[in-house]
């Protein structure tokens, strides 16, 4: 029978803090569910267990002092009298198997909060033991349901809520996040199908669409604005719009087809927080009728060479 002190490596007179920093360093090294091809250390697990066990319990711990009880709990006898049952961890009737291991429950200290943390936390379960990842598995959850979401192109811009009707008939309604973009999925939890161990999750899949006028470039929104001949010309104000709302846009005197604009903050949510730019390219749109603007040209002479720079 083994010296509980030398299993866990401390002084006779060690602190419970001792104790326990002790115990927690030896059952994280030699936890079966990281030792799965070492018996050895599985063994010496059920070990340094068992010898927590005792220490931890004050009333055991002073009779193991006294030399009343033995390291494994049973009462200092003869020839090996009060031994435990084969098969099972000493120290008291109940508690759960894994992996060759009974862990007690029945007068035993509760040991959950050494686990928790230790290998992603305990789950206590009979009357005080623990369930690690070695323990009773978890229930499945329900099947994941997938949901493709058409959002409107201003809308993905602007982050306007999108309203869903999910597969048991409810609607939410759904707050896009910034940067959202096709191919964003979205997790709702437990929206998907139900299960033993809960219902699984919804995923939205989002595909923005495409608009008549706006097209996206990274974060910045891109329009192409057609201007008079006349606006081009003599400058001043045109009405514009954005994905937020029209504004009134200044064109300056003398303006030639792709000169653009920049309105700040019109474009796309970003991640940071911050907003994209829209970029207004200017586009001279003249009629392919007109009398008045033919007989005006015909009577006006431009000498330059508007080509010269390309060798033309």
């Amino acid at each position: 029978m083994a010296d509980p002190y030398q299993t866990l490596g401390v002084a006779r007179g060690a602190s419970e803090a001792d104790i326990k920093k002790a115990y927690r360093k030896l059952a994280k090294e030699l936890h079966p569910d990281r030792n799965k091809d070492n018996p050895k250390a599985s063994e010496r697990f059920s070990q340094v267990t068992n010898a927590y066990d005792l220490l931890s319990d004050k009333d055991k711990r002073a009779r193991f002092d006294r030399g009343e009880i033995d390291g494994d709990g049973n009462p200092a006898a003869p020839f090996g009298y009060g031994g435990a049952r084969p098969g099972t961890a000493r120290g008291g009737p109940g508690g759960f198997s894994s992996a060759g291991y009974e862990f007690g429950t029945g007068g035993d200290a509760d040991m959950s909060d050494i686990f928790e943390g230790l290998f992603g936390g305990g789950q206590t379960r009979g009357g005080g033991g623990f369930a690690s990842g070695f323990g009773r598995r978890p229930q499945p959850k329900g099947a994941n349901i997938t949901y493709r979401l058409q959002v409107p192109f201003v809308d993905a811009a602007t982050l306007a809520p999108q309203r869903v009707t999910l597969g048991d008939g409810k609607t939410i309604d759904l707050k896009l996040p910034a940067g959202v973009e096709s191919g964003t999925q979205m997790k709702l939890a437990g929206k998907g199908e139900p299960g033993p161990g809960g219902a699984g999750d919804a995923i939205v899949s989002i595909e923005v669409q495409p608009h008549r006028f706006f097209t996206r470039d990274g974060d910045d929104v891109r329009l192409d604005l057609p201007l008079t001949l006349k606006e081009a010309v003599a400058g001043g104000s045109v009405r514009a719009p954005t994905v937020d709302k029209p504004v009134m846009l200044t064109i300056p005197k003398g303006t030639s087809s792709g000169k653009t604009l920049r309105l700040k903050g019109k474009g796309f949510h970003k991640k940071d927080g911050t907003r994209g730019d829209q970029l207004v390219t200017l586009m001279i749109d003249v009629p392919a009728d007109d009398a008045a603007l033919q007989q005006f040209v015909a009577g006006w002479n431009d000498a330059r060479n508007p080509r010269g720079a390309m060798g033309v």
